[in-house]
C-alpha cells in the first residue's frame, strides 16, 4: 500500500509540474496582453485525457470513499486548482472542506417516563457521545413528529437543528420508527443529541441514558473559487463527484471500479471549467468549483456543503454527472434533469444559439435522477440545481460495472461538452441572466 502510495504521488508530482510548466506559459501570454480565449487551447482533449487517466488509474483503485486511494484523489484535485489559480473557499488555509462522519454502535439503553419503564425498541438516541444521561432538568426542548408529517423529513429536520431534543413519535409510525437507526451509521459530527421515543405520552419526568460506541471517519469535499467582481455574493457552482465504488468481486479477472465516467468525468469537466473561467475573467458573479466525496454512500460531501452555504446566495448549480459517452440523441447533446423545474434549460439555450449543441429535459423521469446526485440538497432548499449528463440510463454498458474504464469514454465528444457548458452559462456567470427558483412546495 506504502509503495502504490509513494508511485501515485510521483505521478502527481510529475503531472503537476508539468501542468506548472503549462500555467506558466498562459501567464507569460497573459502579461503580453495576449489572452487565449479560443476553446481549443484552453478546453483541450489533451487535458481531459491527463485528469481522467490519473483519477481512474487501476492505483486508485476506485476512489471508495474512506479509502487511503481517495485521499490521493483529493490531492491531485486540490493541486489542479492551486495551479490553476482559484482561491479557497472562505479564506481557509487550504481547498480541502474537511468533515467528520460519525457511526454509534449501540450498547445499552434505559428509560423512563413518569416512572414508568419504556421498552427500549421505541428508543433511539441520535448521539455522537458515548455516554448520554438526560432528564427533566437537562434542558432539552420537547419536539414532536405528529400523524400527517413526511416522518423521515420531520426527523431529519430536528436533527439538523443544532438543539439538544426529546422528540416524540406519534404511534401511528410505528412500522417506520426503527429505520431511524440507519440515520446513526451516517451522521455528521455535531455536539447536540435528539432522542426519539414512540410514545403518545408526554411526560413531565423521565430519565433515558445510553450507551454507544463511536467510530468517527474523516471525508473531504475539494472546493475552489474564482471570486465574483459587481456581483460576488451571488454564487454559481459547477460540481461532480470524486468518489466511485472502489474494489470488488473480480470479473474476468478486473476487480477494480475505475469509475472513469461516473464521475471522474463529472469531476474533469469541473476543473477544465475552473481552468477556462479563471483565464476568461468575465465573471461578475462568484464561481465556486465542488468535487464532491462519498456520493456513492448517501451523498454525504454534497449534504456538508449545502449545509455550510447559504442556498439564497446560490444563484444556479451546475452538478456534472457521467458526460463520457454519447447521449440517447448522440454526439454534441445532453440532457438536464429536473428541466422543467426551472428556466435554467431555456437560459442555457439562449446562449447556445448558433451552435451545434442542444440540451434536452431528462429521458427518464421514471428513474427521478434529479433526486439521485449531488444537486439534490440545494435543489430541495429552492436553488435551480440540476445534474448535466448524458448517461443512457435505461442501456448504459458500464455502470457500476469494473469495465468504466477510460478507453470506453468518448474524450473529443466529452471535450465538446465541456465547451458548451461553458458556453451555455456566460449570460448567468456574467450577472444577465437569473434563473427561476425550484418550487419546494412542489418537490416530493
Amino acid at each position: 500500500m506504502i509503495q502504490i502510495r509513494k508511485s501515485i504521488l510521483a505521478r502527481l508530482l510529475i503531472l503537476s509540474a508539468s501542468f506548472f510548466l503549462f500555467s506558466g506559459c498562459g501567464n507569460s501570454q497573459k502579461n503580453s496582453k495576449t489572452v487565449r480565449t479560443d476553446f481549443d487551447e484552453i478546453i483541450n482533449v489533451n487535458d481531459v485525457e491527463r485528469i481522467e487517466n490519473f483519477l481512474a488509474a487501476d492505483e486508485l483503485k476506485g476512489r471508495r470513499a474512506y479509502s487511503p486511494e481517495i485521499d490521493i484523489a483529493a490531492d491531485f484535485i486540490a493541486n489542479e486548482f492551486k495551479s490553476i489559480g482559484l482561491q479557497t473557499w472562505n479564506n481557509s488555509n487550504g481547498f480541502k472542506q474537511e468533515f467528520s462522519m460519525v457511526k454509534a454502535k449501540h450498547i445499552s439503553t434505559s428509560a423512563s417516563f413518569d416512572k414508568v419503564s419504556l421498552d427500549i425498541k421505541n428508543i433511539i438516541v441520535i448521539t455522537c457521545q458515548p455516554q448520554l444521561k438526560i432528564d427533566q432538568n437537562s434542558h432539552y426542548k420537547k419536539s414532536f413528529i405528529k400523524a400527517g408529517e413526511n416522518f423521515f423529513t420531520s426527523a431529519r429536520n430536528l436533527i439538523k437543528s443544532g438543539e439538544n431534543l426529546l422528540v416524540l413519535v406519534d404511534k401511528i409510525f410505528a412500522n417506520n420508527f426503527n429505520n431511524l437507526n440507519r440515520l446513526k451509521n451516517s451522521m455528521f459530527k455535531q455536539n447536540t443529541n435528539v432522542v426519539f421515543v414512540l410514545s403518545d405520552i408526554e411526560p413531565d419526568k423521565y430519565e433515558i441514558a445510553s450507551t454507544h460506541e463511536i467510530t468517527e471517519q474523516k471525508l473531504a469535499n475539494v472546493v475552489g473559487v474564482i471570486p465574483g467582481k459587481g456581483k460576488k455574493d451571488e454564487f454559481v457552482v459547477y460540481s461532480g463527484h470524486y468518489d466511485h465504488i472502489g474494489v470488488g468481486k473480480p470479473v474476468n479477472g478486473d476487480s477494480i471500479y475505475n469509475g472513469a465516467n461516473d464521475d471522474a468525468a463529472g469531476v474533469t469537466a469541473v476543473i477544465m471549467l475552473a481552468k477556462y473561467f479563471q483565464q476568461q475573467k468575465f465573471n461578475e458573479r462568484t464561481i465556486v468549483f465542488v468535487a464532491f466525496t462519498a456520493e456513492e454512500m448517501g451523498g454525504f460531501g454534497s449534504q456538508y456543503f449545502s449545509n455550510h452555504i447559504d442556498p439564497d446566495k446560490v444563484v444556479a448549480m451546475f452538478n456534472i454527472e457521467m458526460i463520457g459517452t454519447d447521449s440517447k440523441w448522440g454526439k454534441n447533446s445532453a440532457y438536464i434533469t429536473g428541466y422543467e423545474k426551472t428556466d435554467l434549460g431555456e437560459i442555457l439555450a439562449k446562449d447556445l444559439n448558433g451552435s451545434e449543441f442542444t440540451f434536452y429535459p431528462d429521458p427518464y423521469p421514471n428513474q427521478q435522477l434529479f433526486y439521485r446526485s449531488d444537486n439534490a440538497t440545494l435543489a430541495r432548499l429552492g436553488v435551480p440545481a440540476h445534474t448535466i449528463s448524458t448517461s443512457k440510463m435505461d442501456n448504459e454498458p458500464n455502470y457500476h460495472k469494473v469495465s468504466d474504464e477510460v478507453a470506453t469514454l468518448d474524450l473529443a465528444n466529452m471535450t465538446m461538452i465541456i465547451k458548451a457548458i461553458a458556453l451555455s452559462s456566460k449570460s448567468i456567470l456574467e450577472g444577465k441572466a437569473t434563473p427561476t427558483r425550484v418550487q419546494v412546495n412542489e418537490l416530493r
